[in-house]
């Protein structure tokens, strides 16, 4: 869904090629100055002639092309993925009509792919067919019976992604109205979710920044916190500070960085060294470049949630004596809540804009149903494969080891992925399902994509990208044919993820070329 370790390279032919390569730079937005340096200079100055020679029209010359029959389809994709520049990449592609499920054209549609983050098609599917659109995450404080007669809080939290110091400040509210104005211990109650906050599989250095934050049931803005870089003089160090100190506090900054020329190459990179609460910050930002802001995983996300509520209270005129502590047991009164949106604006998220923290809560929420499991990562994983059975998907077609697609040992077939669309297309939840999908051309990861093509407005598909690997799988409306539903994923390249991208719009754009032929 996405990690925020920028890498600049000082020749321009690696700087495009290492935009595929940046760790988990995938779909997510704002990447900033980055993108561009990386677009304008390196494909500008370098890459551009070769590929305006080596590849052939852009989407939007291909919108004049002659229309198709489906008998000629793969005459028309064939000669896209057979190109000499993707001779050592697997292609696994499949298109299907959405009535009737003919299938028009594949190609290692029952193979074993890195999905990237199509991986959100399966987790969010299962999510609104077990648990409903309308489900909500609630955020309970309850209150404690004490031996001492004093003022016990116990904040419980059921995996709540989008909490943020205005709900904080709503459940502040809420204990002021019912005249709590001294609370003798504040404890928070995380025990919501069993086992690990990472699935086993991620990489460590994902762990490291925003799109890799810890899994906990009890969030605050999206378990990260913003750290800005500031180039000053040449030779001195960069500022780095943290944009709201509040959030920092507590953490310590190792700052290895330098201010550059102007001409020079630019890198940065962070590490938590957790056992000294210590993030160490290297690499160099240009003098005069703007500054760059990173998202970086919070390493105490628990007692950070408490503080930050302390200081909430504090300034809703409720004093907190002592924070912290083992959660109670026994009779427990809820003297305040807050209710997460609906999946149905949670989905949104996820599948719009690829967010990984969104989807491991909604798995974990999917595993609080399997009490048995060792852990909710576990339990999520069994409800998922059990719900997508009872839709008619494969279970043999795809082989997951999280919810949204970071971990390198999903395995997924493009049949699976278009089964699982195949299979929402009938349910009561396919409008919300389809929804959730960015539009191509209009909004989430495929804004900036088949502009200016037939196929803006018509595809609604799911995005997915990671070193080497690209993907593409939703619906298209065809209003000169018939719906499509479609899946391609791209593995083991080692083009640029520019190239690759565009030759999956190109596909894109010959299926909206199809007609009915007598």
């Amino acid at each position: 869904m996405v990690r925020r370790t920028f890498r600049r390279i000082t020749s321009a032919l690696n700087v495009v090629r290492s935009y595929k390569g940046i760790p988990g730079l995938k779909e997510a937005r704002g990447y900033g100055r980055v993108i561009r340096l990386l677009v304008s200079f390196a494909c500008l100055a370098v890459v551009w002639p070769t590929i305006a020679q080596s590849v052939p029209p852009q989407p939007d010359s291909l919108a004049q092309a002659a229309t198709l029959c489906p008998n000629q389809l793969a005459g028309a994709i064939d000669p896209i993925l057979n190109r000499p520049i993707f001779a050592r990449a697997r292609w696994g592609v499949l298109v299907q009509t959405l009535r009737g499920r003919q299938t028009l054209y594949r190609r290692e549609a029952e193979r074993y792919f890195l999905p990237a983050s199509n991986t959100k098609l399966l987790t969010s599917a299962a999510a609104l067919v077990h648990l409903g659109p309308q489900f909500r995450i609630r955020t309970s404080i309850y209150q404690v019976q004490s031996p001492s007669g004093g003022v016990v809080l116990q904040v419980v939290g059921r995996g709540d992604p989008t909490l943020t110091v205005t709900q904080l400040q709503a459940l502040a509210a809420q204990l002021a109205r019912r005249g709590i104005r001294r609370i003798d211990r504040l404890i928070a109650d995380d025990r919501a979710f069993r086992g690990s906050p990472y699935p086993p599989t991620w990489e460590w250095e994902d762990m490291q920044v925003a799109d890799g934050a810890p899994v906990t049931s009890l969030i605050l803005n999206q378990n990260t916190i913003d750290l800005q870089l500031i180039p000053q003089v040449i030779g001195k160090p960069l500022k780095v500070e943290w944009k709201d100190p509040k959030e920092g506090a507590g953490l310590r900054i190792q700052n290895e960085t330098v201010t550059v020329a102007s001409d020079a190459t630019e890198v940065l990179a962070v590490e938590w060294d957790r056992n000294r609460s210590t993030l160490v910050v290297q690499g160099q930002l240009r003098v005069g470049a703007a500054p760059e802001t990173l998202g970086i995983a919070a390493p105490n996300p628990i007692p950070r949630f408490l503080n930050q509520f302390r200081q909430v209270l504090t300034a809703q005129g409720i004093s907190v004596v002592q924070v912290g502590g083992m959660p109670g047991e026994g009779t427990l009164t809820e003297v305040a809540a807050i209710e997460s949106p609906p999946l149905s604006e949670l989905v949104q998220e996820i599948n719009q804009w690829s967010n990984n923290l969104y989807t491991e809560v909604v798995l974990r929420v999917l595993g609080s149903t399997q009490p048995s499991s060792r852990s909710n990562w576990e339990g999520g994983l069994m409800v998922l494969r059990k719900t997508l059975t009872e839709l008619g998907v494969n279970p043999t077609s795809y082989q997951l080891a999280d919810g949204s697609g970071l971990s390198r040992q999903n395995l997924v077939s493009p049949e699976a992925i278009v089964q699982t669309l195949q299979a929402m297309a009938q349910r009561p939840e396919a409008a919300v399902y389809r929804a959730s999908l960015p539009l191509a051309g209009k909004t989430g990861t495929l804004q900036s994509r088949f502009q200016n093509t037939p196929a803006m407005g018509q595809i609604r598909a799911k995005t997915g990208t990671l070193t080497g690997v690209s993907a593409l799988s939703g619906y298209l409306e065809n209003p000169q044919y018939q719906p499509l539903v479609f899946s391609i994923l791209v593995n083991q390249s080692d083009r640029p993820t520019r190239e690759i991208r565009q030759a999956i719009d190109e596909i894109g754009v010959v299926l909206t070329r199809l007609r009915s032929c007598n």
